[in-house]
């Protein structure tokens, strides 16, 4: 598993050690993604996906996968993973799960916790009350039931909001009453790399990314989006990189600008985030990764000498 923060170089890391064209080719791998907007089709700029070329040169999967309107949450991306491990296997090559989702990987690491089995009735009855009644109500009626919870999820995360409540009506407990497992899972025999690049390199490649997005046309791909029915309550479009688009009243000639500001300061937000799922992970490697070439040899070296050991 590789974990590391938005900007932070890991396409290119998967390219120079699983792609047989990188001068660092370990052994035949397929990325299970684990960014958890790269599910969505339509939505490859703001999210960065791997190129064509990659994805030719290393098999990826869950990318791609459903259309923006769509829900795709924690406990889809471990059923799915799981599956896709055992395929992965199956055929002889490595599965590695890749991304930058710290609350995914921790989930698949450690599997997720029991929560009582979803109740439809009740559910679509949660769904029609949102609907009718906006997140805002029902949030606040969270925050009265479970206000752990409720500090965790945003107002406009309706399909979390809905699950906090499901889980307490339909068993009378708060949903951060169900403790996180403590365990790695046993049935994988893990390695884990975290790479961390200095704190001001990573900001800097954050703004050059999103300054390469808006070159790309992100804001024609937006258009697109909208064009076609989807909107600031679609799962997919509530992603840094597209929910900005929604945030300004004021289209003025400068729209574009506050857009690409907001971006930027939201990404870097949420690059520092992306660690508080995986700080105290057991058995986790941190290596400070600058892309460079001895940076790629300590990896290339660790992972040999783990292989190794496990086989």
């Amino acid at each position: 598993m590789i974990f590391a923060p938005t900007a932070s170089g890991k396409t290119a890391l998967t390219r120079e050690l699983f792609s047989q064209k990188g001068s660092h080719f370990l052994f035949k791998a397929q990325i299970i993604n684990a960014d958890s907007q790269a599910v969505y089709k339509g939505m490859n700029i703001g999210t960065a996906k791997p190129d064509a070329n990659l994805q030719k040169e290393i098999p990826h999967h869950l990318i791609d996968i459903l259309s923006p309107d769509q829900q795709f949450n924690v406990s889809d991306f471990v059923e799915q993973a799981d599956k896709l491990c055992s395929q992965i296997t199956e055929q002889g090559e490595l599965p590695v799960v890749c991304g930058g989702s710290g609350f995914y990987i921790r989930s698949f690491l450690y599997g997720l916790p029991p929560t009582p089995v979803c109740d439809e009735k009740l559910r679509e009855n949660l769904q029609k009350r949102i609907k009718n009644e906006g997140n805002a109500a029902l949030y606040e009626e969270l925050k009265q039931i479970d206000p752990q919870s409720a500090a965790k999820i945003h107002l406009n995360d309706s399909y979390r909001i809905c699950r906090a409540l499901e889980v307490y009506y339909s068993s009378g407990k708060t949903r951060s009453s169900f403790l996180p497992q403590t365990k790695l899972r046993e049935q994988y025999d893990f390695i884990f790399l975290i790479l961390e690049p200095e704190r001001k390199v990573l900001y800097e490649r954050i703004e050059q990314r999103v300054n390469q997005m808006f070159k790309a046309g992100l804001e024609d791909e937006v258009k697109n989006l909208i064009e076609v029915g989807y909107g600031p309550n679609s799962p997919g479009l509530k992603a840094i990189g597209y929910h900005e688009w929604f945030e300004f009243a004021d289209k003025s000639e400068d729209y574009s600008e506050k857009v690409r500001k907001a971006i930027i300061h939201n990404s870097r937000k949420y690059a520092k985030k992306q660690y508080t799922y995986i700080r105290d992970i057991q058995g986790g490697k941190v290596i400070s990764f600058d892309g460079g070439e001895e940076t790629l040899n300590i990896i290339s070296a660790y992972l040999k000498n783990r292989i190794a050991i496990n086989c």
